[in-house]
C-alpha cells in the first residue's frame, strides 16, 4: 500500500504556518550548530492529530540531523545518543537491555 501523501498525512497549509513559526523561535538545530530546516516530530505521530500538533514533540533540525540520525532512531526503536559517561542513555538502547539467556 502506497504511503499517503504530505497533505493527506496532516501537513496543510496550517502545518506550514506552525511549521514556520516554531522555527523562527527555535532557529538552530537541537543536535548540532547548523541552522534548522525541518521540523521533526520526536515521537512519530502516524496520523494521530493529538500528537502531530503537540508542540512538545517538536524538534527544530537540520536537514542532515534529520535525514540521518533522526530517522535511524526512528527506524530502529532506540536513541543512539550517549550519556556523559560514552554509553548509550536510551534504555531501549540493545547495550542497556538485559540479557534474555
Amino acid at each position: 500500500m502506497a504511503r499517503p501523501n504530505a497533505r493527506a498525512r496532516g501537513y496543510s497549509s496550517a502545518w506550514d504556518k506552525a511549521r514556520a513559526g516554531f522555527l523562527r523561535s527555535h532557529p538552530n538545530c537541537a543536535r548540532c550548530p547548523a541552522p534548522a530546516s525541518v521540523v521533526h516530530h520526536r515521537r512519530p505521530h502516524r496520523g494521530n492529530q493529538v500528537l502531530f500538533w503537540d508542540r512538545t514533540n517538536w524538534e527544530a533540525l537540520c536537514k542532515p540531523c534529520h535525514d540521518g540520525p533522526a530517522q535511524r532512531e526512528e527506524q530502529r526503536g532506540y536513541f543512539e545518543r550517549l550519556g556523559l559517561d560514552g554509553l548509550p542513555n536510551d534504555p531501549r538502547h540493545p547495550f542497556n537491555r538485559p540479557d534474555a539467556d
